[in-house]
């Protein structure tokens, strides 16, 4: 007995030992990355390696140029938030400095962090059509070969690539679309003074084999990445999800009547069917659904995780857009008479935008912002011009702007050739149209 105590005290001791020299030590910075949502236009989340005093950090530390945000959590993992109503013209410089909790001082560091989005855009060009980046200086990258078509394109939720649908063109059947992958490098965030780079693409990877009639994308913010498509064969068609940082992809057993979407926050996607829109959980989660009857399309996501744009068609040929937010019944905000072409939503429900369409011998375009009350902030007319077809109203939050895809109205009896489609961009709040001077026929944001 004599013996087997001083055996026992020994690593005793030396376990507390341990732990008074690790608490002398000063806390230390473990994680700085970007926040997957956040309720105003962008945020960060630290992970530090004790828990800090917040109102001390938030006191200490400093935001170059000085911009209104919020400090939020506790313990060892804080967020910084970019207050609502934030615009971004430029990198922000972020040095972090504070206390932990024992107050020990945190070694001050700096950083730059850029949270803008550039303009992804299907560009013509001689011999067909190439996927270009807009940087933000102005000038454009090419980001793809030239291929005869690019039908459709889904960036990566987390920036870290872009899919994309060409199509080849034959005389001796239908269309053949082909689905790849080209991936991106951002450095959108770093420590100075290594400072940030525009992204890097790497060459297209093709994902399964060509071949294809028709192939649907959609990706969450995590970057997985789900792929409908099918073929001539019967029984050709399928459904599979390619995880962000998987070997292969999953192939999946849903049955949908079209297009299905990945829920942004993951874990599950949207899938319509006949009976309605139906939210079904996804490997390896439990098979689970919930139904939303009614004849009614997924139209857009809100930033917020569990918020959605509904558009509903009722029996009179009447439209509707409907929130959808946790645990509530679909709220109405709009009713009318003309097409719904796109939507788009702002944070947690704030604010939304609606593209509508009136009119036969000659359609009107008409962009409307409302309040969460349905009330219309204001109301744009686009009358000269068209929306060219399949592309979306998409906002970014750290500018306040709305991209779009738009050609100039041309009367057919005139027997003019139809106008060339162009990137703009409109001001969130009034409305104002502005081009980005960028022939286009698809654009869209990619996530930084």
């Amino acid at each position: 007995m004599n013996r087997l105590l001083p055996a026992l005290l020994v690593p005793l001791a030396l376990a507390l030992a341990q732990q008074q020299l690790l608490l002398r030590q000063p806390p230390r910075l473990l994680a700085l990355t970007p926040s997957a949502a956040s309720s105003g236009p962008a945020g960060l989340e630290l992970r530090f390696s004790r828990p800090m005093d917040r109102a001390s950090v938030a006191a200490a530390s400093r935001i170059d140029p000085p911009v209104a945000a919020r400090w939020l959590a506790t313990g060892s993992d804080l967020k910084l938030t970019l207050n609502p109503g934030v615009r971004l013209d430029r990198p922000l410089q972020l040095g972090l400095a504070g206390q932990d909790r024992r107050g020990q001082a945190l070694a001050a560091s700096r950083w730059l962090w850029d949270p803008r989005p550039r303009i992804l855009a299907v560009v013509p060009v001689p011999g067909g059509e190439q996927l270009q980046l807009r940087q933000h200086n102005g000038r454009w990258q090419p980001l793809s070969p030239v291929w005869p078509r690019v039908v459709s394109l889904e960036p990566l939720g987390d920036g870290s690539g872009v899919a994309v649908v060409s199509q080849d063109r034959r005389s001796d059947g239908p269309p053949q679309q082909q689905i790849w992958m080209i991936p991106l490098q951002q450095r959108n965030l770093a420590r100075v003074p290594q400072g940030l780079s525009a992204p890097q693409a790497g060459p297209p990877r093709a994902l399964g084999g060509g071949g294809h009639l028709f192939a649907h994308l959609s990706s969450n913010r995590f970057g997985d990445l789900l792929i409908q498509s099918g073929g001539q064969a019967p029984g050709s068609a399928r459904t599979l999800l390619w995880p962000r940082r998987a070997s292969g992809p999953t192939p999946l057993t849903l049955e949908a009547s079209g297009p299905m979407r990945l829920l942004p926050q993951g874990g599950a996607a949207v899938v319509p069917i006949p009976e309605g829109l139906s939210l079904q959980d996804l490997p390896p989660r439990p098979a689970r659904q919930q139904l939303l009857p009614g004849s009614r399309d997924l139209s857009s996501f809100c930033p917020r995780a569990g918020r959605a744009l509904l558009v509903r068609h009722w029996p009179d040929y009447r439209r509707s857009v409907e929130l959808v937010e946790p645990g509530q019944a679909p709220r109405q905000l709009w009713i009318g008479a003309q097409a719904v072409l796109a939507t788009s939503c702002q944070g947690n429900g704030e604010r939304f935008w609606i593209a509508l369409l009136h009119g036969i011998q000659r359609p009107e375009l008409t962009v409307l912002a409302l309040n969460r009350q349905g009330t219309i902030l204001a109301r744009r007319s686009l009358r000269d011009w068209e929306l060219e077809p399949g592309t979306p109203l998409s906002f970014d939050a750290t500018s306040n702007q709305l991209l779009l895809v738009l050609r100039r109205w041309v009367q057919p009896s005139t027997g003019s050739g139809a106008a060339p489609p162009q990137a703009m961009v409109l001001e969130a709040t009034t409305l104002a149209l502005r081009p980005v001077h960028k022939q286009a026929r698809l654009a869209l944001w990619l996530p930084p």
